[in-house]
């Protein structure tokens, strides 16, 4: 039995949630990827290039590390969601690409530096912005399954697929029609509470 590795824990668990939101781009359309399903715009390729822009960040500035990638949506001219949508130029490898760069960059520095190291996060108020990796390996893995649960729903809306990963859906067994037993069952229990 080998000894705790929390660093390596930590990393296992990005690394999960980051394969679980590029899984649920598999096999649909350009326009299924990047369409806005909510009032808020979320979109499953918006959510990639989001998490892109959050590793290289975090990973990367935070501790005197830029990687040297084009950071348009920190332009001064830039919306401020411009991270969170992908544009018709921008390909759907182009996002995925820079999100395996944004993870080699993010892996070095978590594999440079040990977890108490310290770093700076200059879009933080002051007061907090002072980190050690091991917060900011925290923080992001929570950022990156957070999203990946959005991106879950996302998925679901578009064609039903739900899950965690390929051959482990962690879903209840049910088909179908138990599945809309199931959902008509809450809605009567919504609709009973709320008289």
């Amino acid at each position: 039995m080998t000894g705790p590795d929390p660093k390596g824990d930590l990393l296992g668990y990005l690394q999960a949630g980051r394969e679980a939101v590029l899984w649920k781009l598999e096999g649909l359309s350009e326009y299924d990827a990047r369409r806005p399903l909510t009032p808020t715009g979320t979109n499953l390729l918006g959510l990639v290039k989001h998490l892109a822009a959050v590793e290289l960040g975090y990973f990367g500035e935070t501790f005197g590390r830029p990687s040297g990638e084009p950071t348009p949506w920190l332009a001064e001219d830039a919306e401020p969601t411009d991270d969170m949508w992908a544009t018709a130029a921008e390909s759907r490898d182009q996002i995925i690409a820079l999100y395996h760069r944004a993870w080699l960059h993010a892996d070095t520095t978590i594999d440079m530096l040990p977890l108490d190291a310290t770093g700076h996060v200059p879009w933080w108020p002051a007061d907090r912005s002072e980190v050690t990796l091991h917060r900011i390996m925290a923080h992001v893995t929570a950022e990156t399954h957070r999203h990946a649960g959005h991106a879950d729903i996302v998925r679901e809306l578009i064609d039903g697929a739900v899950g965690r990963q390929p051959g482990n859906d962690n879903m209840t067994p049910g088909d179908e029609s138990w599945w809309e037993a199931y959902r008509s069952r809450l809605e009567q229990a919504a609709r009973d509470a709320g008289r």
